[in-house]
């Protein structure tokens, strides 16, 4: 999850759905709330500790963590280096969870049809928000944690991409590269607040509306296949504040016009490959998750 999140355009939440850990996570988050504080005073930490299922809750956030400071510039180098590979690998992984997610939601009707196109469009409407350049204020900063981490923890759509939305996915990087506190503090606390609030919305539509809360999720999960598509072609850069030249405008092409519009190789087989090895190993841990089911 780490890893996807340090990726614009793929969200941690779709890999929790991938591995089977979303609605365990999301009900975990939600139980950290007054009742642990309470069950905290009155009974103390080992009952505080499982009241929010803390064991989970620390092997996952232990491994985001670890994963974001180590990978960070490792992925930054991938996607700068070979960004079609890597876009193709997610592409596969994320097909291939949609798929299944299909498969998942019970007595398909004219409303969750509908909310299924809708989660699609809310995710192609948002990719096609024009980036913008705020500043790297604390209060800018926390308030781009609280909504960047809602959509990381919301299947399809990226925090990553939020942040390049708002101009600061660099200046977030940076700071996890250099350890810049000054910008780590206020965004790991706007993160916090706004995962424990949205976790409560999500849980509360998960255990009351499932069935359409999953529909609208793999919507979601589809439409996101726009923003990864591997092959684009930039229309537009800017230089953002620290002289590097990012992309704006990108638009998708096919793989056989990507080398006559921007005179790079198209990758096309190597691609194919690095997107069945997405689908390979989702259905690979769609398999593992079955036996274990059978198992317990």
């Amino acid at each position: 999850m780490g890893a996807a999140d340090v990726i614009p355009g793929v969200s941690g939440g779709t890999i929790a759905f991938i591995t089977g850990i979303y609605t365990d996570l999301i009900d975990s988050l939600r139980s950290c709330d007054h009742k642990a504080v309470k069950c905290l005073l009155q009974e103390g930490i080992p009952s505080a500790w499982r009241h929010i299922n803390g064991t989970f809750l620390l092997a996952v956030f232990g491994g985001i963590l670890v994963s974001i400071f180590s990978l960070a510039k490792l992925m930054t180098y991938c996607l700068e280096t070979q960004p079609i590979l890597v876009w193709a690998l997610f592409f596969g992984l994320i097909l291939s969870s949609s798929l299944l997610l299909l498969q998942q939601v019970p007595g398909w009707n004219v409303r969750r049809v509908l909310l299924f196109v809708g989660g699609a469009a809310f995710v192609i409407g948002v990719s096609l928000i024009k980036p913008t350049q705020l500043p790297d204020e604390w209060w800018v900063v926390f308030s781009a944690g609280m909504i960047a981490i809602c959509a990381m923890i919301l299947p399809g759509i990226s925090g990553g991409f939020l942040l390049l939305m708002m101009g600061l996915y660099s200046t977030i990087i940076g700071a996890v590269s250099s350890f810049n506190f000054a910008i780590l503090i206020p965004l790991g606390i706007g993160c916090l607040i706004g995962l424990l609030l949205f976790s409560h919305v999500l849980s509360w539509l998960l255990h009351h509306f499932e069935a359409a809360t999953m529909a609208f999720l793999t919507g979601v999960l589809i439409g996101s296949l726009k923003i990864i598509w591997p092959w684009k072609q930039t229309l537009e850069t800017v230089i953002d504040r620290h002289g590097d030249t990012v992309p704006l405008v990108q638009a998708n092409i096919l793989p056989n016009h990507y080398t006559v519009m921007t005179g790079e190789p198209s990758q096309l087989v190597s691609a194919i490959l690095m997107c069945l090895i997405g689908i390979c190993l989702v259905g690979g841990m769609a398999f593992l998750a079955s036996r274990r089911q059978k198992l317990n």
